[in-house]
């Protein structure tokens, strides 16, 4: 029950995540610039990487790829559905009864087996349809894609086929961000030989991509006619480790609000488990926000966050719906006071791959981890006509 049923505005949520959208731009551009002749295929996976599926694909697509590409059908089913029109390559695993509602949405599958190719080709001739397809190699990852001994089986079979067709070739590195190279050279050799297949029968080269946010950076050898940046484009390194050869910046913003400010004495415990108390008098701020919307229990008593432009310890066990602060070195921190999760406030910056430390993580789980309870807002080109205020 509610006081008044008519429509009225809400207050919104002091915790909210900021996406730039000029940002995704110019680091869209900085990568397209660098890996050129080579074209992008922007990986807007796992809610564009917490950045929002729909509204970055839109902002992508205007900046020109071949395509976008997802992990599972039902994220390029809600792009469909938002009215994107471009291809849209979908990268993990097929399950096969799903093969009717790839070609109704016009869906690129990826294929790693004999078996997929004859169901496809099934039901694309039920339809009078050609399916454009991916053939994804296991190169040294283990993990998705044909083994390479097993390659030239499946080429064969796909290019005996009426109604599909091989559009691409390609792999995934497990170890591209990192500065060893020896297992990623090895994986492009591997590469290399499998997709020999066509000039040795001198068939045309189907479009071959490989490489991923770390090689695009780290392994030019790697570019062949298409490159997939996911991490990257949302302005975020794979690993502090990794080579920073191409200029990009962070397009998000997590923000909060001190919602309460009390005084605690010395020795008094805070929050689950009593893990940590001051050793002196002090001032402890809530903050509304926790592990609920994604903000890692593992980073408690190990985190920071930025209040008045410096950075302030997260104190005791992070909660579902909020986590307390350390008010030292200030004292005058008050209710209302901003909270930057990740982000910059004044000359401090907290980046993603900080928080992830923090949690003994990546920040890829970090940034996908934020849940759709929190907000997403969006400024910069298209964002005032074309996505709004989500």
């Amino acid at each position: 029950m509610i006081l008044d049923p008519s429509p009225a505005p809400r207050v919104p949520r002091p915790t909210h995540v900021e996406i730039d959208l000029d940002q995704l731009t110019a680091n869209y551009r900085a990568v397209e610039a660098a890996v050129a002749p080579a074209r992008m295929l922007p990986v807007v996976k796992a809610d564009a990487y917490g950045h929002g599926l729909v509204e970055v694909a839109r902002l992508f697509e205007t900046l020109g790829p071949p395509g976008l590409a997802v992990a599972f059908l039902e994220e390029g089913a809600m792009l469909r559905e938002a009215g994107i029109t471009c291809p849209i390559l979908v990268m993990g695993g097929l399950d096969t009864r799903q093969i009717p509602d790839f070609l109704h949405y016009l869906l690129t599958m990826t294929v790693s087996s004999i078996y997929a190719v004859g169901l496809i080709e099934e039901a694309a001739a039920g339809l009078g349809v050609t399916a454009r397809v991916h053939v994804k190699v296991d190169s040294g990852m283990g993990r998705m894609g044909v083994r390479p001994e097993g390659a030239a089986g499946l080429f064969d079979a796909l290019l005996g086929s009426r109604h599909v067709e091989i559009e691409a070739v390609y792999s995934h590195f497990a170890t591209a961000d990192e500065p060893d190279p020896a297992q990623t050279l090895h994986q492009i050799a591997t590469f290399r030989r499998v997709v020999s297949y066509f000039g040795d029968r001198g068939l045309p080269m189907p479009t071959l991509h490989l490489a991923n946010s770390g090689a695009v950076l780290q392994h030019p050898d790697s570019y062949f006619d298409m490159v997939r940046p996911g991490l990257m484009l949302y302005g975020v390194y794979p690993a502090e480790e990794t080579t920073k050869t191409i200029k990009i910046r962070p397009a998000l913003t997590w923000r909060s609000t001190v919602v309460l400010s009390k005084s605690l004495p010395a020795g008094s415990p805070v929050s689950y488990g009593a893990t940590w108390a001051p050793d002196r008098d002090t001032r402890i701020l809530v903050v509304p926000m926790g592990y609920g919307d994604g903000y890692p229990r593992p980073a408690s008593n190990r985190a920071e966050v930025l209040i008045r432009g410096r950075r302030h310890p997260v104190v005791g066990r992070v909660c579902m719906d909020q986590f307390m602060v350390d008010a030292r070195p200030e004292t005058d921190v008050r209710v209302g006071d901003e909270v930057v999760i990740i982000g910059a406030q004044g000359e401090e910056t907290i980046t993603a791959n900080e928080v992830a430390a923090w949690a003994r993580t990546i920040p890829y789980e970090i940034l996908t981890g934020i849940t759709t309870r929190v907000p997403r807002r969006y400024r910069g080109d298209l964002s005032a006509d074309y996505l709004g205020d989500q």
